[in-house]
């Protein structure tokens, strides 16, 4: 398939925002059927909106996925950008934590970044932000299970799944 590329597992911190993002009700998504997914995502900050299509074979523990998301992450940096990961979290894919989510909710990521200038010190203030709905430690094992099992899988970006599903 044309355009096909592996995809690298993202910085923990995307785990984190993918959970902000369901936290925050920011991820709309619809079956569409023969195991698509499609989604709108919005930004934290509410200026993006990011398609994405996620497509899981029929088998009941996958470890090939394909997908598309127009986020930076995943089209530029060549990983799994927390759009995808938000989509995979509702998909049962990857484990949830909903009082994670809720700690995270209102969570301004882009200014995050912008402030702190290093994934790891807005990991750290984000975990810290957290810590007053779920301890500091379980949250840090939350994202440590939930990168290993992304790490389980093969995912491919795939930007013919945009065509097909805008």
């Amino acid at each position: 398939m044309a355009g096909l590329r592996r995809l690298r597992p993202p910085p923990d911190i995307k785990v984190l925002e993918a959970a902000g993002a369901l936290g925050d009700g920011r991820v709309h998504a619809e079956k569409l059927g023969m195991g698509l997914v499609k989604a709108l995502v919005s930004s934290s900050g509410g200026e993006r909106r990011y398609l994405v299509v996620v497509k899981v074979p029929g088998d009941k523990r996958p470890t090939t996925i394909y997908a598309y998301s127009d986020d930076n992450g995943t089209r530029y940096r060549g990983y799994v950008g927390y759009p995808i990961i938000a989509v995979l979290m509702i998909e049962g894919l990857l484990p949830r934590d909903r009082r994670l989510e809720e700690a995270l909710a209102g969570l301004k990521w882009r200014e995050l970044n912008e402030r702190y200038k290093r994934y790891s010190l807005t990991k750290e203030h984000a975990l810290k932000a957290a810590s007053r709905l779920i301890p500091y430690r379980e949250a840090v094992e939350y994202v440590a299970s939930a990168m290993a099992r992304l790490r389980s899988y093969t995912i491919y970006y795939d930007p013919s799944l945009a065509s097909k599903h805008q």
